[in-house]
C-alpha cells in the first residue's frame, strides 16, 4: 500500500520504490491506495501521462463507511484528531482492511505507528 509520499515517488519513478513496486507485483501482490492519498498526492507538476500510467496499475481503494468508521475508532484510540491525522488514519484503516500481510510505503513512521496495528509492516520512504 502506498500512502502520498510512496505514490508521489512512484509517480517521479524513484528507483527504490520502483523496485519495491515491481517485486510485489511479480509476487503477486496487490498495491493498493486509497482515493484520498490520489487527492492529497495530486501535483499540477506531475506528468499526467505519468500520472495516469502508474494508477492503471495500482488498485485504487475508495473511503467506505467502514474506513470511515476504522479510522475514527483509530484516531480515538491514539488521542489524536483533526485534519493532520484524518488522511493518515484512512489510509491506516484501508491498510488494515487489507487480506494478509501488508506493507505500507510511507514517510509518515511515526503517526503511521500510532494508527496501525501490527499486521501492517510500516517501510519508509
Amino acid at each position: 500500500m502506498l500512502d502520498c509520499q510512496g505514490l508521489a515517488l512512484a509517480v517521479a519513478s524513484d528507483p527504490l520504490v520502483m523496485a519495491r513496486l515491481e517485486h510485489a507485483q511479480t509476487h503477486g501482490a496487490r498495491i493498493v491506495v486509497s482515493t484520498l492519498t490520489l487527492i492529497e498526492a495530486m501535483n499540477p507538476q506531475h506528468s499526467q501521462p505519468r500520472w495516469d500510467f502508474v494508477i492503471s496499475r495500482l488498485n485504487v481503494e475508495e473511503v467506505t463507511h467502514q474506513h470511515t468508521q476504522h479510522a475514527m475508532a483509530l484516531l480515538k484510540t491514539a488521542g489524536l484528531h483533526g485534519h493532520r491525522y484524518a488522511i493518515d488514519a484512512v489510509v491506516a484503516a484501508t491498510a488494515m482492511a487489507q487480506p494478509g500481510p501488508v506493507r505500507l510505503l510511507t514517510s509518515d513512521v511515526d503517526d503511521m505507528a500510532k494508527l496501525c496495528d501490527k499486521r501492517v509492516l510500516l517501510v519508509a520512504v
